[in-house]
């Protein structure tokens, strides 16, 4: 018998607000109808193992077909199909969900969790492409009689009888004249392989099965091998690197969790390799924003996460902050912190290998979470200017004999560019300090994060002063030059620079340092260095301000004493700025006429 009658909802605007709003990308129609195939079927498959189900399951494959033609998609089950009395309650009462009876049925019987919900709101994302929906459809209930529904996107809907042997359910789209892109096979074949590629039931699609079924985060991770891993890594990211190492995610207390987690190889330009980390729930493909989920400094990691419990809202592809994400979220720190724990403590000379792949990943962890940090501190690895790698324990034992300045403080000076600061670098080691490299532009971060965590502890850069000033003690070294010498040659290198702005000092130096050294502040550095990467504390005036450039010239220097017994006025304004080019010249900062001129006066005073 036919019979005709309004879908059950709180609106006539529902098909408008689906069509617009519910769903960020109309492409995952394909998504919900396939997932609900999918659900479909499982639940065939769990009421046989529970003896409800004593036919024959059969070939369960679902098919995704395109007829250009009559211009219509058809996704096709073998699942539980539906009589025309479930139609009515799963298909045209919108608020009500089938997965809900089921559940309740069936959870004192277990594994209810693996149940995602036959039909419901997802089924309706179909009229975002379709201007006209049937679903030809026979429950695997014996004696049960076949069912056709028809809706044209209005809340009218048309139930009338079906010839059909076969059980399950085909959904029938007739694609409306905006959507004609998705009877495209290369459009929807792009679809399925995005969303379906692991869908737990096989997908048919052109003759051809298009999904792994049984990927490798379902399975034990004492049945693969080093080479699965690899392998199915090369699957999710064809091109890349082999991974470094990897971690299997797997949990069922206090939630669900599978998945496994890589390394990669990282660039040193701190790119953020984001959507990288694929969202699926029961290996339905969510999405790859997962922001909410994975710890912002994880993001820079790639793999696949798989839980039921992250909470989605209807279109299924936003999360929703509650207690099971933070849980996930806390968990997935813990893990990936105790399996570099683990990897250090069994072998220290191969981790200390992978530092430099792996090191800028864990100083964004340090800075970005506390508790990553408790764990991290321990396995973190500081690289100093001869190659050698230390714990920040073991460095500071290091250091301990020669680089604690009168107020008791240790410091550790360190260079971001060792080429331009090679000859502070040089300097430091002809004292006997040690200079840890901290080249990447993330440093100046984790630098100031350090000091605020460690007592007692300071970092300065190498080329922040003069090496007597860079660890001040009790030892002064004495200056060669009177008080008079010294007011004559400040006046001499005054003149010389010839800018109010940049300062000149007399300052005793060893004699074998050069004879002008020009530093900047080291809070003035960590400003320049916070603001490059776009910190800084929002003081985006730094960028007018002149620099503050400390000039000092060698009281120890001979080039002084020859300065003072010139006689020659004009000799001795070239030499100082001989030798103040020369300082700029080594920090990179003489350019232009300025470098041109320098070049003419080197040539000039050779011959002299």
């Amino acid at each position: 018998m036919q019979e005709k009658g309004s879908i059950s909802i709180h609106t006539e605007n529902i098909f408008p607000i689906i069509k617009k709003f519910l769903y960020s990308d109309h492409e995952i129609f394909l998504r919900e109808l396939v997932s609900n195939a999918v659900d479909a079927t499982q639940k065939l498959i769990r009421l046989s193992s529970l003896g409800e189900f004593t036919g024959e399951i059969g070939d369960t494959k679902i098919k995704v077909a395109i007829d250009e033609t009559a211009g219509t998609i058809t996704i096709t089950d073998r699942g539980i199909g539906m009589t025309a009395e479930e139609i009515k309650k799963y298909i045209n009462q919108i608020a009500f969900s089938g997965a809900t009876e089921f559940v309740e049925k069936y959870k004192d019987k277990g594994d209810e969790k693996q149940i995602i919900g036959h039909f419901g709101l997802g089924f309706y994302s179909a009229f975002m492409v379709a201007s006209n929906v049937e679903i030809k459809t026979l429950s695997f209930r014996e004696g049960s009689e076949a069912a056709r529904w028809e809706c044209d996107g209005s809340t009218q809907f048309e139930i009338s009888p079906l010839e059909k042997t076969d059980r399950g359910s085909e959904v029938v789209l007739h694609i409306a004249e905006d959507s004609k892109e998705f009877l495209e096979k290369n459009r929807l074949q792009g679809i399925l392989k995005k969303y379906c590629k692991f869908l737990p039931i096989e997908i048919e699609f052109d003759g051809e099965v298009i999904n792994d079924p049984a990927p490798l985060w379902t399975k034990a991770p004492a049945d693969l091998t080093e080479e699965d891993y690899i392998k199915f890594y090369q699957e999710l990211y064809p091109f890349s690197e082999p991974p470094l190492f990897w971690i299997h995610l797997n949990v069922d207390y206090p939630f669900n969790l599978t998945g496994v987690l890589y390394f990669p190889k990282l660039k040193n330009d701190f790119e953020f390799q984001r959507n990288k980390i694929q969202l699926y729930s029961r290996q339905v493909f969510i999405t790859d924003e997962v922001k909410d989920v994975v710890p912002e400094f994880l993001m820079l990691l790639h793999g696949v996460i798989d839980s039921p419990d992250i909470p989605l809202n209807v279109s299924r592809s936003f999360l929703q902050a509650d207690s099971n994400v933070k849980k996930i979220n806390a968990h997935i720190t813990k893990k990936v912190a105790d399996k570099l724990a683990e990897l250090y403590q069994k072998d220290e000379k191969g981790f200390t290998e992978k530092w430099d792949d792996i090191g800028m990943f864990v100083k964004y962890g340090m800075i970005s979470d506390d508790k990553f940090y408790e764990k991290a501190k321990d396995f973190c690895l500081y690289k100093n200017t001869s190659g050698a790698y230390f714990t920040l324990e073991k460095y500071k034992e290091y250091i301990q004999a020669n680089q604690v300045d009168k107020s008791g403080n240790m410091v550790a000076l360190y260079a971001n560019d060792l080429n331009k600061q090679h000859s502070f670098i040089a300097s430091a080691n002809k004292r006997g300090y040690d200079v840890l490299e901290m080249s990447h532009q993330l440093d100046s971060h984790f630098i100031n994060m350090l000091e605020g965590k460690v007592e007692k502890f300071n970092l300065k850069r190498v080329d922040a002063d003069t090496v007597e000033k860079l660890i001040e003690t009790e030892h002064k070294m004495e200056s060669l030059l009177s008080e008079g010498d010294q007011k004559n040659v400040q006046e001499v290198f005054e003149k010389a620079i010839n800018n109010k702005d940049r300062k000149v000092a007399i300052e005793p130096m060893p004699a074998d340092e050069l004879p002008v050294t020009i530093t900047m502040p080291e809070f003035m550095r960590r400003m320049k260095d916070m603001q490059a990467l776009g910190g800084g504390g929002g003081m985006s005036f730094m960028g007018k301000m002149p620099e503050m450039l400390n000039i000092a010239v060698n009281a120890n220097h001979p080039l002084v004493q020859k300065i003072i017994n010139t006689s020659d006025e004009t000799i001795k304004i070239d030499l100082a700025k001989q030798a103040y080019d020369l300082a700029l010249l080594s920090q990179g900062m003489l350019t232009g006429a300025e470098l041109t001129n320098f070049i003419k006066r080197s040539v000039a005073l050779s011959v002299k």
